[in-house]
């Protein structure tokens, strides 16, 4: 007796580090900008589709980080665990002759601060349309992982997490009107890409980061202040200058905007740059870094990206120097990505 095909449907999305511009692409700035990096690791999603059978609970979700297996019916307006992959199943929908098993993994630890969850968002999007042969573009499937999480589950959401993870590679996100974005890749020769990435390093600090009153507290201010907020002004203009300094090939320039566009979340909240991210800077730069940016909003737990000079044994000294300082501080091995979405199709 044969077994009968399993259909497998994969799809892998990245996250991003150094977002300069954070903050402005979000429903209180109203208009902004936004450069941002994607990297490995990926996150990955595997489908495995089954005839739909008797049962009720049509979905099973393996969520391979947290230990987790559980099986649910096609979620109408009620989540049971993990809200934003149940979300995402009720948006897409499951043929009514279908049933799935849902597994999804990722290297990058919870809470990281690197658009985590948007890159899972991002990849079952991906991997739904495909079961439903759909043809979304990359925009649009980052514009259904931004409803998803902004409209049905009322979270605070920027926009640059779910495009980073769609288009992959180096982007300079201009957000004419929220949530209305133009994309445009940052195209550089293979010499500024593989120094770039020799020299980027992401720490991880060791516990998550989560929302906080700190957050809220900023969003007020801003919200009050409208979207001409002072406090924005500057972190308008680190994307450009970012831009600029990658087309050059000015790894200094580049260092020192990572530098400007933390001082300058530093200045929406003193607290949105902790005493971890503090010490990881002040141990990088007696090591000559050229720069450092507090990945994501800041605050209370998640992760720095920094920029080193170009000698890799200093980088190597300032990377164990960073992991004795604190057993909880972590080196995350990166790569630059230069795709975004991918997904495939295979017969198991």
């Amino acid at each position: 007796m044969s077994l009968s095909p399993v259909r497998l449907i994969h799809s892998v999305a990245p996250i991003r580090i150094s977002d300069f511009g954070g903050w402005t692409d979000t429903w209180f700035a109203g208009q902004g900008r936004v450069l941002n990096i994607a990297v490995y690791p990926y996150v990955e999603v595997q489908l495995r589709v089954l005839p739909r059978g008797d049962a009720g609970k049509r979905v099973t979700i393996f969520a391979e980080n947290y230990g987790e297996r559980y099986s649910i019916a096609v979620p109408k307006g009620h989540y049971e665990k993990h809200p934003l992959l149940e979300a995402a199943i009720e948006y897409m929908g499951v043929p009514e002759d279908m049933a799935i098993e849902v597994r999804i993994y990722s290297e990058a630890p919870v809470g990281c601060s690197t658009g985590t969850s948007a890159a899972v968002s991002v990849a079952l999007i991906g991997a739904l349309d495909r079961l439903t042969n759909g043809h979304k573009s990359a925009y649009e499937i980052a514009r259904t992982a931004h409803t998803i999480e902004a409209e049905m589950l009322k979270q605070q959401s920027g926009i640059q997490d779910q495009l980073a993870s769609a288009y992959g590679g180096i982007n300079f996100i201009e957000m004419y009107q929220y949530p209305h974005a133009a994309v445009s890749p940052v195209q550089v020769p293979n010499a500024i890409w593989w120094d770039l990435e020799s020299r980027l390093s992401l720490i991880y600090i060791g516990h998550a980061h989560s929302s906080s009153r700190v957050h809220e507290m900023v969003i007020r201010e801003l919200e009050a202040a409208g979207p001409e907020a002072a406090k924005l002004t500057v972190l308008r203009q680190t994307p450009l200058d970012a831009k600029a300094a990658l087309g050059r090939g000015d790894m200094p320039a580049l260092g020192q905007t990572m530098q400007v566009n933390t001082e300058a979340q530093r200045q929406l909240h003193p607290d949105l740059i902790s005493p971890s991210h503090q010490q990881i800077i002040d141990i990088a730069q007696a090591h000559g870094a050229l720069g450092w940016k507090v990945n994501g909003a800041g605050g209370d737990g998640g992760s720095v990206t920094l920029l080193s000079g170009p000698e890799m044994a200093a980088k190597r000294a300032m990377l164990r120097a960073i992991e004795q300082a604190n057993p909880a501080y972590k080196v995350i091995p990166i790569y630059l990505s230069r795709f975004g979405l991918r997904v495939w199709e295979t017969i198991g």
